[in-house]
């Protein structure tokens, strides 16, 4: 079992005062926060082996190689890629969502071909294929989320009925950042598969809270950013089949991904060179490797049942609040709570909570359509990582009965 308190100190962000009060941290499927080895490892790049990495023949050039090629392996290993070549590093979640509805989608989608999504989507995986579907002439196609009692799971009864020989792709979350549902992964790409279908999974909410193998899934592709797995910004990757990369067209073009250019025509490297045109962002992919490492140290396993507990016991002590309406599934689901009052608007909760050092996030979390169809303009959303404790929940729930007094006595 880990030593969670240990793995608390291990966060230097959270040692601080916010308004008075000790930081609660509840943003974390925003961004997480950084352990110190994390840190550190960036710092330790950037004073000893910073150079441009690939085609340098000095020593910190070749070291800085040595570093990034190293880390495209340790997220391979991190989420069981069957090689390296099959990790595309980008900005994160959105841009590798990009880059395959563009590189793969111009290449293979056609008038009348069909893109399936989800009702539950983020803005990420759904604005990129509305870009591509205007571009091809495809069209969009949504399986339904349930409202009422089960408040946004998805209906998969209908998914059958949805997988119609016109679908080419079917793009789904792992983990809903808004209900906090976790969805079967496995079980729809085996469905999309025996139907010839594409899979591209969002894993923005997955990719730090519980083991990832992308070949137990069996996606095709799978999407994530390193800042919301105790990595930092600007860093993060996706995973795709190398048949499917290596039949892909370039994203970008420039340095790097070019075997030869002449004055009108190129030829491309292989995959993964050909996708990350320009420098790359080697220094954060180092720290992204130590990411992983860390991670690891503490084991997935662990950390979806720490995450999911805390879920859990936020739902319950939530659910006795007055007037408050609660997304998702009571029982297993990840490491968020999403909820509403009718008479509070999120953003009122947000700012007050805030007075108590309660960091939480408000809004319709990059997810209008499924806001939209549940009757909401948005909600608050508390959510956990490996450095929450359960007494922070009971600080969260004294801080909405205090605003919930305030409110109904003005």
């Amino acid at each position: 079992m880990p030593d969670w308190k240990k793995i608390r100190d291990d966060f230097p962000a959270l040692h601080q005062q916010v308004n008075g009060h000790p930081l609660v941290y509840l943003d974390n499927a925003a961004t997480t926060q950084r352990p110190r080895v994390v840190i550190d490892t960036l710092s330790r790049f950037y004073e000893r082996d910073n150079a441009n990495v690939h085609r340098g023949l000095h020593a910190l050039s070749m070291r800085a190689t040595d570093a990034y090629e190293g880390a495209r392996a340790r997220v391979a290993k991190f989420i069981n890629a069957a090689a390296p070549e099959e990790i595309i590093f980008t900005r994160g979640t959105t841009e590798s969502i990009n880059l395959v509805a563009s590189s793969w989608g111009s290449a293979n989608l056609k008038p009348g071909d069909v893109i399936l999504l989800t009702e539950m989507e983020h803005h990420s995986n759904l604005v990129p294929w509305q870009l591509i579907a205007q571009r091809t002439g495809a069209k969009l196609r949504y399986l339904p989320v349930l409202g009422a009692n089960v408040e946004g799971g998805l209906d998969l009864a209908q998914l059958d009925a949805l997988l119609t020989p016109e679908v080419k792709l079917f793009a789904f979350t792992h983990v809903s950042n808004t209900t906090g549902t976790i969805n079967p992964a496995a079980e729809l790409c085996a469905k999309a598969r025996a139907k010839k279908i594409v899979t591209m999974i969002d894993g923005a909410q997955s990719i730090g809270h519980m083991p990832v193998d992308v070949r137990a899934i069996g996606c095709d592709f799978y999407a994530f950013s390193g800042h919301k797995m105790a990595a930092v910004t600007g860093i993060g990757a996706f995973y795709g089949r190398q048949a499917l990369l290596d039949a892909m067209p370039p994203y970008q073009g420039g340095g790097g991904m070019i075997s030869n250019v002449d004055f009108f025509e190129s030829r491309w490297k292989p995959t993964p060179e050909r996708f990350e045109a320009g420098t790359p962002n080697f220094a954060d992919a180092i720290a992204l490797g130590a990411a992983c490492d860390y991670l690891d140290g503490i084991g997935r396993d662990e950390i979806a049942r720490h995450d999911g507990d805390l879920a859990r016991l936020a739902y319950e002590k939530l659910s006795v609040l007055p007037g408050i309406r609660l997304l998702g599934p009571k029982g297993e689901r990840g490491g968020l709570v999403s909820f509403a009052f009718q008479e509070v608007h999120a953003h009122d909760i947000v700012t007050f909570a805030d007075e108590d050092g309660i960091a939480l996030r408000g809004g319709h979390h990059c997810n209008q359509p499924l806001m939209k169809k549940l009757g909401l303009t948005g909600t608050t959303r508390a959510s956990f990582y490996v450095y929450n404790t359960a007494e922070e929940i009971d600080v969260l729930v004294t801080s909405l009965r205090r605003i919930l007094k305030f409110f109904a006595g003005s």
